[in-house]
């Protein structure tokens, strides 16, 4: 159920973001204590909070209007964040080139975390520096955060 109510989210979205020069990142409609649906926006430059309003108050008035969510939600509208995760063939392109943490599944030469820069990316195997590593062992890819 919250995978539909993600996919046709972010079909609303993509259609409200057309021309806009802001690209969505991801939608995840989660419990916790209550319901989120959590929508995530970037843009060149990084964005800023009143396309965070913007964005929240168009999408706000179009799910209530077609009911997409049964119940109370809590939306949230914000920027995916430095360490973001790469889940989409689009955002390992735009991260490209870019150092990432890749946490795998199960440790490989002592090591569950790999770091490295991204090279490639075909969506079977991921490439960091120079180690091709099969999707199949990756259990998650972030932007690594240097501090």
């Amino acid at each position: 159920m919250s995978k539909l109510i993600e996919d046709t989210v972010e079909q609303i979205v993509e259609g409200l973001l057309e021309g806009t020069g802001l690209e969505l990142v991801g939608v995840e409609y989660v419990r916790e204590k209550d319901w989120y649906l959590r929508v995530f926006i970037d843009k060149e430059g990084g964005i800023e909070l009143d396309d965070c309003q913007e964005l929240s108050g168009r999408l706000g008035d179009i799910l209530d209007e077609r009911d997409v969510i049964k119940g109370a939600y809590i939306l949230e509208v914000s920027s995916p964040g430095l360490d973001r995760e790469l889940k989409k063939d689009k955002d390992f392109k735009r991260e490209q080139g870019k150092k990432v943490d890749v946490t795998l599944y199960a440790a490989q030469n002592g090591n569950k975390v790999l770091v490295g820069v991204l090279k490639g990316y075909d969506g079977h195997n991921v490439t960091i520096d120079e180690q091709v590593i099969p999707m199949e062992n990756v259990a998650q890819v972030r932007l690594h955060i240097d501090f």
